[in-house]
């Protein structure tokens, strides 16, 4: 019987390749493990589809590297509805399920928190992209899917459409539900900030800057990841997402951008496996141990 198992992707259990990406993994899966046995808490660290575990032994599982989950969403999907009633889910299931699809932007929008605007275009909406563009006015656009991670399908269109973009869309479109937001300049100039929020404290921020010639700013796109010290505003900012969330989550990761008129504004709430970059931080892996462990008691 565990107190909690630390969730990753089957590619992240026993790497034979050990690049310096992997290694990130390990080494931050590895401290939220360390912190979790140094709570006196009974863990481990499993892919969330190990074929081998019963998951009723174990009292709650901590999402932290599935990053396939995307990628095999049926399978993950079907997963989660298995697992909800044999253990607590970390961040709660009622956040993990909100969280998934990036809707919740569109929630949050509504709650008055600062956010890219967002458009929800359903599965093989007949609309146009063109048309789309055109009403919003936009003069270029990022098109995502609803549910994804690691800059999957997402990409930028230019207006006028290219024949090459709407096609490009339109399969998107047919395929899964997408997202549309304006494209931002400034993540070219000052990239993307993320602060980590971890039982309710901004506990350290760092600035994600995209590889040149590139929009996206994750390393599996050549992004590099900068130290960053966050501005009151944007703290201001990811304290209001937090508070928007019901209940509060364990860990918050949230993604800002800054709009036109230098408004930071919510890219992304990551809720359910964010990278936390706990290697800027040595203090964040033990807050976070203890805040589960709290929970837990």
């Amino acid at each position: 019987m565990y107190d909690c198992v630390v969730l990753t992707d089957r590619r992240y259990v026993a790497p034979a390749d050990i690049n310096p990406y992997t290694q990130n993994v390990l080494d931050e899966d590895g401290a939220v493990v360390s912190a979790l046995a140094d709570q006196g808490l009974r863990v481990t660290r499993l892919a969330w589809d190990d074929p081998d575990m019963d998951w009723g032994q174990t009292r709650s599982v901590l999402f932290r590297t599935t990053w396939d989950y995307f990628e095999r969403w049926p399978e993950f999907s079907a997963w989660l509805d298995t697992v909800r009633p044999l253990t607590r889910l970390i961040n709660p299931d009622a956040l993990i399920t909100w969280n998934l699809d990036k809707r919740y932007l569109i929630a949050l929008a509504e709650l008055g928190v600062s956010v890219v605007p967002t458009r929800f275009v359903p599965r093989a909406d007949p609309t146009s992209l063109a048309d789309r563009l055109a009403a919003e006015g936009w003069s270029e656009a990022v098109v995502k899917p609803a549910i994804s991670g690691g800059g999957r399908d997402t990409f930028r269109v230019p207006v006028p459409v290219s024949a090459a973009d709407a096609a490009r869309t339109r399969a998107l479109i047919d395929a899964e539900d997408v997202l549309l937001q304006p494209f931002l300049p400034s993540i070219l100039i000052d990239g993307e900030v993320s602060l980590i929020v971890i039982d309710g404290a901004v506990t350290h921020a760092v600035r994600k800057v995209a590889a040149a010639g590139e929009f996206r700013v994750q390393d599996d796109h050549g992004g590099r990841v900068l130290a960053h010290t966050p501005a009151p505003d944007e703290i201001a900012v990811a304290e209001a997402a937090i508070a928007a969330c019901s209940p509060r989550p364990v860990y918050a990761r949230v993604d800002l951008v800054r709009m036109p008129d230098g408004v930071p504004a919510i890219m992304e709430l990551e809720l359910v496996e964010p990278e936390l970059f706990f290697r800027f931080a040595s203090h964040a892996a033990p807050r976070l141990a203890a805040a589960v462990a709290a929970l837990l008691s």
